[in-house]
């Protein structure tokens, strides 16, 4: 990750340029949390939602540390999301309970995490294929390329961007858009 930071080598962001509307609202989104509770997304409204597929073992697993900042900074206008998946190199072996174990002894992560799912392919999960589909969201094709790719959505529901693994949540990049 730091290679990525200091080289700007693999950072990647895509911006919703004409502010597309999704074709499905993004509020009547669902999914399950580890501790298999279902989670409304209607009760996102009103407030900017990063979106993450994350893994315990992966150079970038770091970044919980600044999801978690970046929650905390702006907990009355975002909520960050994670979803734990093992799409890319097994980085993520860990069943639900551990994996949330593992993310608040190591990283204090107190944002909602959610049952790992597949974030790509034909088993993905269904918030990763609206983000990933244009039919869905409006504009966007982008299905996550490696873990820690993060989606950007505005507090009516439109999805504004979508950054690359080595765009660092504390970046200018992503805090800009929700300050």
């Amino acid at each position: 990750m730091k290679f990525s930071e200091a080289t700007g080598l693999g950072k990647n962001s895509t911006k919703n340029k004409t502010m597309s509307k999704p074709n499905t609202a993004f509020y009547s989104l669902h999914a399950t949390l580890n501790n298999g509770k279902n989670f409304s997304f209607e009760n996102l409204k009103g407030k900017f939602v990063l979106l993450v597929n994350t893994a315990s073992n992966c150079g970038f697993t770091g970044q919980y540390d600044d999801l978690e900042k970046l929650s905390q900074a702006h907990k009355n206008n975002l909520v960050v999301l994670g979803f734990p998946a093992n799409n890319f190199g097994g980085q993520e072996p860990g069943a639900d309970e551990s994996i949330a174990e593992f993310c608040r002894i190591n990283y204090g992560v107190t944002f909602p995490l959610f049952q790992k799912a597949s974030v790509k392919g034909n088993d993905m999960q269904l918030v990763f294929k609206w983000l990933s589909d244009a039919a869905e969201n409006g504009w966007n094709n982008e299905a996550p390329n490696w873990n820690f790719c993060k989606y950007l959505v505005s507090p009516d529901g439109i999805l504004l961007n979508f950054y690359s693994s080595a765009v660092s949540p504390l970046s200018a990049e992503v805090v800009d858009q929700i300050a």
